[in-house]
């Protein structure tokens, strides 16, 4: 941003560098703001041009970066990052974060890595700033207490963030909690699994046998947050402007369940400024797609990407941005249309087409990235007079969850991987190393199941986090032959 101001002649003030109607508008927010601050407005003093850089680039409101001193001589020379939504009584209000660069740099990482020391926030978000290290955050509440901070009269404080206690989602006091959903052992078995590794499950059963209790129970047996973790989710947050006002930072786990009409833009992210979707929202969290086969194939398709490489590249005309999406898609369908293929106690009344053309709905390249295939059949009557009291509890499973993460983080100490899922390539081979025999069962499994080479890598991975839940450091053939069962259903 440039600004002259040149005395006498006509008073006027003049915004170029094509600024869109908000920011033509904002010459009067502004005006008032600094009258009210005590100061005399910028346009009284002369002829004020406000130059908008690069001058080829549209402007947006999302352009809010401004700098002094330049932008009145009324102050003395300084040169702080400042971030300001300012009323017309000059307070400063809540400001949502915004992506600033291709490789998606929330203001407060942008301030830093462009040389910044010193950031001025309103209140509201110093929370969410102080995550950023390196930076000196100063909360303001009024414009006229930056006016006499910047002056030397009366300077503010640093921000000192107070203790945050990390917290898990506990699912003890309500419905989603593992001891409520009587039967589906395998289930829940598949579930601890996923939650260990970070992988993907999808669930397929009829009406009524607990496939959706199941998804949203997910989020109860995740470990808590690591900082690295929080730190990425709350800047997501951030640019899609969802941060609580009061925390200022996400505590839990995200746990987004989109309905199955939602649109592609939607579910990836999108606008005419790249915001986050659904994918993005739920990353280091879980992305549950209740009756998975309702979505429009198109919207699914867009998962591929995210699935594999746990991001999404959103383009528009503006320009281009990459989000993480590093999420555990949990997902949950019927069999057939009407639900009770294969059901040993109710008659499908579908033809064979119209449960192959159902099926259909859902591509092998999305299947392929699953990698645990759960029947859920329906419950026998004499399991919903079982005690609740001899189920297993959600905070149980997260112990163990708890404790498989640790290995997995002990494991890629200095890496950028977190969990098993995440291996690529050299992992693989060093830390999914099999023996002879080991080695013979996967082969020959591959062979009969028609696996793909991602099918093949999805089978260690899956393998390893079910020996790092035994606590054993060798994978073995009772894990490969666990992990194989969980491949695709007929």
């Amino acid at each position: 941003m440039e600004v002259d101001v040149l005395s006498g002649g006509l008073h006027n003030f003049t915004l170029v560098g094509l600024p869109d109607q908000a920011i033509r508008e904002s010459r009067d927010r502004v005006g008032a703001a600094i009258k009210n601050s005590g100061f005399r407005p910028m346009h009284r003093a002369g002829r004020v041009t406000v130059n908008l850089a690069p001058a080829d680039l549209p402007k947006t409101r999302l352009f809010t970066m401004f700098r002094s001193p330049s932008v009145s001589l009324q102050l003395p020379g300084s040169s702080p990052f400042l971030l300001k939504r300012s009323s017309l009584s000059a307070s400063l209000r809540l400001m949502a974060g915004h992506a600033v660069s291709r490789e998606f740099y929330p203001w407060p990482f942008f301030a830093r890595s462009t040389g910044y020391t010193e950031l001025f926030v309103p209140e509201e978000n110093a929370q969410e700033a102080s995550l950023v290290s390196g930076l000196t955050i100063f909360a303001v509440p009024h414009l006229s207490a930056l006016v006499k901070h910047l002056s030397g009269l009366q300077p503010l404080q640093p921000f000192k963030a107070p203790q945050v206690k990390r917290v898990v989602n506990d699912a003890d006091h309500d419905q989603s909690d593992l001891r409520y959903i009587r039967g589906q052992e395998h289930a829940k078995r598949a579930l601890e699994i996923a939650a260990a590794g970070g992988h993907n499950v999808l669930f397929v059963g009829p009406p009524g046998s607990g496939k959706t209790l199941l998804g949203k129970a997910l989020p109860g047996i995740l470990p808590e947050f690591l900082p690295e973790e929080q730190l990425e989710v709350t800047k997501i947050y951030s640019v899609a402007g969802l941060l609580s006002r009061q925390e200022g930072i996400v505590r839990t786990r995200p746990f987004r369940s989109p309905h199955h009409g939602a649109s592609p833009a939607a579910l990836i992210g999108g606008g005419s400024f790249p915001r986050p979707g659904e994918i993005s929202l739920a990353h280091r969290g879980v992305l549950f797609l209740d009756e998975f086969a309702e979505f429009q194939r198109s919207v699914l398709e867009n998962l591929r990407q995210p699935l594999e490489d746990g991001e999404i590249v959103v383009s528009r005309a503006r320009g281009a941005l990459r989000f993480p999406a590093r999420f555990i898609l949990a997902a949950a369908m019927n069999p057939c249309p009407c639900g009770f293929a294969g059901d040993p106690e109710r008659l499908c009344s579908c033809s064979p087409y119209q449960v192959a053309k159902y099926r259909q709905k859902i591509s092998g390249p999305i299947l392929d990235r699953i990698d645990l295939h759960v029947v859920v059949p329906r419950l026998k009557v004499t399991k919903f007079e079982e005690p609740i009291d001899a189920n297993e509890s959600s905070a149980t499973v997260r112990e163990r969850v708890e404790r498989a993460r640790s290995i997995q983080k002990e494991r890629f100490s200095g890496t950028a991987v977190l969990v098993n899922a995440e291996m690529q390539g050299e992992q693989l081979k060093r830390f999914c190393a099999l023996g002879e025999s080991e080695q013979a069962l996967l082969f020959r499994a591959v062979e009969q199941l028609g696996l793909s080479a991602r099918g093949y890598a999805r089978i260690l991975k899956l393998s390893r986090t079910i020996a790092d839940l035994a606590g054993i450091e060798q994978i073995g053939a009772p894990h490969i032959a666990e992990a194989l069962q969980y491949r695709f259903q007929e």
